[in-house]
């Protein structure tokens, strides 16, 4: 897969989602909003919202490790 494009809003979202998640307190419009972000990306860039999930979602939850 090539490397998606992603607005910083949009990290920024996913990380809030994840932290809720990870607490136990994922909350109804943290969710929205993360699915109409995504949603609104791929609408704008043409890329299925699938892949642009899929990529946000590896970035923010399993990040590469900083170079050495």
């Amino acid at each position: 897969m090539a490397t998606i494009e992603l607005p910083d809003e949009l990290i920024a979202l996913e990380r809030t989602a994840w932290a809720e998640i990870q607490a136990g307190a994922l909350t109804v419009p943290t969710a929205q909003a993360v699915h109409q972000a995504i949603a609104a990306h791929a609408e704008a860039t043409g890329i299925p919202r699938l892949d642009i999930e899929t990529a946000l979602k590896r970035r923010v939850r399993h990040p590469e490790p900083a170079p050495a």
